[in-house]
């Protein structure tokens, strides 16, 4: 088959073979020319003479020798001129002229398929960066719409309501006494034990100035004594962070010892501030104690223990009749639990309920 590969596509040893075989085709036709016209003659056969008769020898008589005759040089015709079959010539370095050509083949081959390789990682780099554009700008547009949420609640709150908006008490988010002991010696209020969202209702309520509670009056509980475990302390209205500080605090609920029904509620820190409530888990069912007011005295058994988590607000909800319940955290300086003491009143000091 001919090669139609244009010029500028053949290697150098490739034209060197075409313009071999185009010099060897046209001496070809430029001889054939020549026969037509009869320019190319042939030289005629020649026929070789017989040789003479030997001349006899005459004794004294000198025969003079025959001329010596040269013979015409034969003259070779030619061998007749077959027309060449068109052929690649051969060279000595054909081998390697095909592996330069295979080289050369090679590396165009490299040279393309690196080419497509980087047009793909281009293609992919565009991809990405396109991809981080528009990740930038949603998170942009998410931080910006979140920003305005919070400054259109901070403006709403800021606005005076119609009707006064309830407060919500401390002692109706957490129980008393939550706080983080550092090995370091430092004393912290646990706030995460209140959930985050009230935080900001009721942070008012963790620091209440002593100054700002109500005065003790004769009803009012002023002293616990619990034998059992040596506790004998007074009593501080209160159950905040600054109330405990003194020792057993009282939740102000407005409950009394000597009313006829309500649950009184104490509570005190188990390893900080005196370590009032540290022994409560060593109360049974059964154990008295008593409650004193500035006239008179109250006593109070054990009834149940448990071990609640810091929410379980509920165990300071009455009971029925008159009841007292004493907490403190849970365990011993982990502080992350309740200890919780139920008590029913059984009589004053002396006398029957």
């Amino acid at each position: 088959m001919r090669d139609k590969r244009p010029v500028d596509e053949l290697s150098i040893e490739e034209l060197e073979k075409i313009l071999a075989i185009r010099k060897r085709e046209e001496r070809e036709k430029r001889l054939d020319r020549m026969k037509r016209a009869g320019r190319v003659v042939l030289p005629e056969p020649t026929t070789p003479a017989a040789p003479s008769a030997p001349i006899p020898q005459i004794p004294g008589v000198t025969v003079p020798a025959a001329p010596m005759t040269t013979a015409p040089a034969p003259v070779y015709a030619p061998e007749p001129v077959r027309p060449m079959q068109p052929a690649t010539p051969e060279f000595e370095d054909d081998n390697h002229t095909a592996r330069a050509a295979e080289r050369s083949r090679f590396w165009k081959s490299f040279v393309n398929q690196s080419m497509l390789l980087v047009e793909a990682l281009a293609v992919v780099g565009l991809l990405f960066l396109g991809y981080q554009l528009i990740s930038a700008q949603t998170k942009l547009q998410e931080e910006t719409a979140s920003a305005q949420a919070l400054a259109e609640q901070q403006r709403v709150a800021s606005l005076p309501t119609l009707v006064p908006t309830p407060q919500i008490q401390l002692s109706a988010v957490v129980l008393p006494g939550g706080h983080i002991l550092r090995d370091n010696g430092e004393v912290l209020f646990n706030i995460d034990e209140i959930p985050a969202s009230l935080r900001g209702m009721v942070a008012d309520q963790i620091y209440v100035p002593i100054s700002a509670r109500p005065q003790a009056t004769s009803e009012t509980a002023v002293q616990i004594n619990i034998p059992q475990i040596n506790v004998n302390h007074t009593i501080v209205p209160g159950t905040d962070w600054e109330a405990m500080k003194l020792g057993v605090g009282m939740l102000m609920n407005g409950v009394n010892p000597g009313d006829a029904s309500g649950n009184l509620v104490l509570s005190g820190h188990n390893d900080i501030y005196g370590e009032v409530f540290r022994d409560l888990d060593k109360l049974v069912a059964g154990d008295q104690f008593t409650v004193r007011t500035q006239t008179q005295e109250f006593v109070y058994a054990v009834t149940e223990t448990k071990i609640v988590d810091p929410t379980e607000v509920s165990v300071m909800d009455a009971r029925g009749g008159a009841t007292i319940t004493l907490i403190s955290c849970y365990p011993y300086k982990v502080n992350n639990k309740r200890i919780v003491i139920f008590g029913q009143r059984v009589g004053p000091s002396g006398g029957a309920a």
